[in-house]
């Protein structure tokens, strides 16, 4: 799909207009204009009670009388002022489904002028472009009967004449980028997407961007690095644990510190010896989608090129019941020297975290995040809707929550003090791996912050964010919108 902006003449228009309705027959400016043209044609289909303006209701008239467009599709804005971010990514995806039905092959949107609370032009033609994105999404590499979508729609041109407008047109271009590959990685089966393919998406990323370099360790440098909870986790698999590093290198002072991005990619998590319920482990797949994410901002942020030195981590493994796996009950000694007794093996994604957190350090970071779907805790707690944020640095915690209110890409913080720490107390080693039943999300948390007090961290939840159950099955994406805002951001105040 093509997005332009291009301040269009309303008289000058041949092809299919979008233009916006409030409810109480209230018409945008757009609207307004073409009502006058149209000689009051749109004034009498409110006055009959044939629209509205009711949100999401979508009419479309053909060649209205001395006006040239093809086709003009009405769209509901509800209640002037009052529409939300959500509800106007909803409106533009109802307005897209309207628009295919057409076989219309370009659209120029006047939606630019309905007004969200509390937003201006940027983020209306940004969420514009992002909805969009999401609504053609289809993952069918593995359907031997693809279902294919028969769309004419080929460009979509926003009616704007501001530098905002191009921008929020590239922003979204690459968010939705970026959201596209981490759903494609996440989504692709355990019997393909394992550790070494993992690795191998990353290392493609070379051939796609001059500003990146990829280094992939093995086991055998992960063994002689004493990441030795790292692993413990992989030795029941006979897959190959393997940790890719994406550094991307684009500052204006080469020697300016990273901002690191660590994704637990936990390709398959049966559990280990503490083996998951049969329900639903299918969708344990899922457990690498904080590597997903990663993979997907790196692709976004090379996309845009920004002015930023980023190191993306993916710390590629798999957790398998086997002879050779390991036990609850044994210690573990990380690569930070710090002892684990292991309580629970489907604990699992902090240990390999926990060893990552540690070799970071070596890149000398302005800042650590690390996005994992680790805790069901953070689900009972936060549902899908938030992902769960956890820092040692308030600050960072603003910035982050800041990204996420901006991108719609929701986080809440949760609390971690030192009485979470009490929780991690073992008789027979520096920390326990599981904290007990409550607080799971924040215990978690805490015990990766064991690990981080070389730099200003801040730890990301996704496990109720990461993908959709049910009928709607499958990755969102998220939290890319999130990590690319606050690097956008981190670029701004640069």
């Amino acid at each position: 799909m093509e997005y332009r902006v291009k301040s269009t003449a309303l008289l000058d228009i041949k092809s299919n207009i979008i233009i916006g309705l409030y409810e109480k027959g209230e018409l945008s400016p757009a609207a307004q204009k073409i009502d006058e043209i149209s000689q009051g044609y749109l004034s009498q289909l409110i006055q009959s009670g044939e629209i509205q303006g009711k949100l999401g209701q979508v009419l479309v008239l053909r060649h209205l009388p001395h006006y040239s467009a093809e086709r003009v599709f009405i769209v509901g804005a509800g209640k002037k002022g009052e529409i939300n971010e959500k509800q106007f990514k909803q409106l533009i995806q109802d307005t897209i489904k309207a628009v295919k039905a057409t076989k219309a092959k370009e659209v120029i949107s006047y939606l630019s002028d309905i007004q969200i609370k509390d937003r201006d032009l940027y983020w209306n033609i940004r969420f514009s472009v992002e909805a969009i994105e999401s609504s053609f999404y289809q993952f069918e590499q593995f359907k031997s009967k693809k279902n294919e979508q028969d769309i004419a729609l080929t460009e979509v041109i926003f009616s704007a004449d501001e530098n905002s407008a191009q921008q929020a047109v590239a922003h979204a271009k690459a968010i939705a980028l970026g959201v596209r590959y981490a759903k494609d990685i996440a989504n692709c089966p355990p019997n393909v997407c394992n550790p070494v393919y993992l690795a191998e998406q990353a290392k493609a990323l070379t051939t796609r961007s001059p500003l990146i370099k990829t280094t992939v360790l093995g086991e055998k440098d992960l063994a002689e690095l004493k990441m030795n909870a790292y692993l413990a986790v992989s030795q029941g698999s006979v897959n190959e644990a393997q940790l890719s590093l994406i550094d991307y290198r684009n500052h204006p002072n080469p020697d300016a510190k990273p901002i690191v991005l660590v994704g637990k990619g936990l390709t398959f998590d049966a559990g280990g010896i503490s083996l998951k319920p049969a329900e639903a482990m299918d969708e344990m797949k899922y457990d690498m989608g904080g590597a997903a994410a990663v993979y997907g901002v790196m692709n976004a942020i090379a996309e845009l090129k920004l002015p930023l030195n980023v190191i993306g981590v993916l710390a590629g493994c798999e957790n398998l019941p086997d002879g050779n796996a390991y036990r609850p009950g044994d210690i573990l000694t990380t690569m930070k020297g710090l002892t684990v007794e292991v309580l629970n093996t489907d604990a699992e994604g902090r240990l390999v975290l926990c060893d990552t957190l540690t070799y970071v350090e070596r890149f000398d970071p302005e800042v650590v995040i690390d996005v994992a779907t680790l805790t069901g805790a953070c689900v009972v707690a936060l549902g899908a809707h938030n992902s769960g944020l956890i820092s040692t640095d308030d600050e960072l915690a603003k910035v982050l929550e800041q990204a996420a209110a901006q991108s719609t890409d929701k986080a809440w913080r949760l609390p971690l003090g030192e009485e979470y720490q009490e929780q991690l107390k073992s008789n027979f080693a520096d920390l326990a791996n599981i904290g007990g039943r409550w607080g799971g999300a924040i215990t978690a948390g805490a015990f990766l912050s064991n690990f981080t007090d070389k730099y200003r961290w801040a730890h990301l939840d996704i496990a109720g964010t990461a993908w959709l159950q049910g009928a709607n099955k499958g990755a969102t994406g998220r939290p890319v919108p999130l990590l690319v805002q606050f690097l956008i951001n981190q670029a701004k105040n640069a």
